[in-house]
């Protein structure tokens, strides 16, 4: 006899699953790829979210069922074509359009708001807007320390235990929708040598240079693919056991992390080109190593924008709020 779970979502048809399941985890991984889409958000979008739920929680309790092993294969298949397909043209427009990328990704993050407030129960009680407070104060913090740094952080800085906390920061957005993984990569300084580093596997790849593929994948495609399977584990029962005792506390800790993360999101900032004698990753710069660092490492500077560059960051904030609401409004759920 089957079991029934009274939280079970209702069963689909295979060819459903198929369907929904590749175009969720398309949406996915191309959200994962950009600093304020949640994964969550472009699951819901597909109809896919509450299934793909299901699966990580029946196979991290270890019911391998036919459906959740379906639904995660082809969720997880579908999210890596697209991170690995368009991994270097996102890295390439976050190094090379900084100031109008940080603009659009400001507009997504807010956009998550609404996502968590229509989640919160009312009446609002003192906690959520104490807890509110501490998501909001830590993401500012973080986001003000990692601005006062002005570099690009490599694998060679953090190593394979911070590559390892990405992936499992990361994973969050998998989990819940309005919150981005890829933000959180930001604020870290790890995301454009994660994108950095998937592109130089999938270039190693097709020249067939076993040599130039070791660093890139034991550096950081492992360890961060390590983390976000760990991450996807612990985040996801983490988060049902929270919810279930603390739900209004803990969407409060989620809405002022979002809030807090535009703070680390200052648009208007470029990389700046080091000269001979600078120290960048710790090596002194001299002619040679300064010809071929690549862009992604350069220092980060604030800079003053022009009356247009404004206007135009202001517009981009507002498309990027109305897209993330528009998808969120498409994959709403009672």
């Amino acid at each position: 006899m089957a079991q029934h779970d009274d939280d079970a979502p209702p069963p689909l048809p295979t060819a459903t699953l198929l369907a929904r399941g590749g175009m969720g985890g398309v949406l996915m991984g191309l959200a994962n790829l950009v600093p304020g889409i949640s994964g969550g958000t472009m699951l819901l979008a597909a109809g896919i979210y509450p299934h793909f739920i299901r699966a990580v929680a029946d196979v991290t309790t270890l019911k391998l069922r036919r459906q959740s092993l379906l639904v995660l294969g082809i969720v997880v298949s579908a999210a890596l074509v697209a991170i690995v397909g368009f991994a270097g043209l996102v890295k390439d427009f976050v190094v090379e359009h900084r100031w109008v990328a940080y603009s659009i990704f400001i507009g997504l993050t807010l956009g998550g708001v609404p996502v968590i407030w229509r989640l919160m129960r009312r009446p609002l009680t003192p906690a959520v807007w104490i807890a509110a407070l501490c998501g909001l104060g830590g993401m500012a913090a973080l986001g003000i320390s990692q601005a006062q740094g002005h570099a690009g952080t490599g694998a060679d800085d953090v190593g394979f235990v911070m590559m390892f906390l990405a992936g499992v920061a990361g994973a969050s957005a998998m989990i819940l929708p309005g919150v981005s993984g890829g933000y959180l990569l930001l604020v870290l300084g790890v995301y454009v040598t994660i994108l950095g580093g998937i592109e130089d596997v999938k270039l190693a790849l097709k020249a067939g240079d076993m040599a130039a593929l070791s660093d890139p994948l034991l550096g950081i495609v492992i360890p961060v693919g390590l983390g976000v399977v760990v991450g996807v584990a612990l985040v996801s029962n983490a988060l049902k056991w929270l919810l279930a005792r603390y739900e209004q506390a803990t969407l409060g800790v989620l809405l002022g992390l979002l809030v807090g993360a535009v703070v680390g999101l200052w648009p208007f900032q470029r990389g700046e080109k080091p000269a001979v004698g600078d120290v960048i990753k710790g090596r002194v710069l001299t002619a040679q190593s300064l010809a071929e660092l690549p862009a992604k490492d350069y220092p980060t500077v604030f800079f003053d924008p022009g009356a247009g560059q404004i206007a135009g960051a202001l517009g981009l904030i507002v498309a990027g709020f109305l897209a993330t609401s528009l998808v969120a409004r498409l994959g709403r759920d009672p």
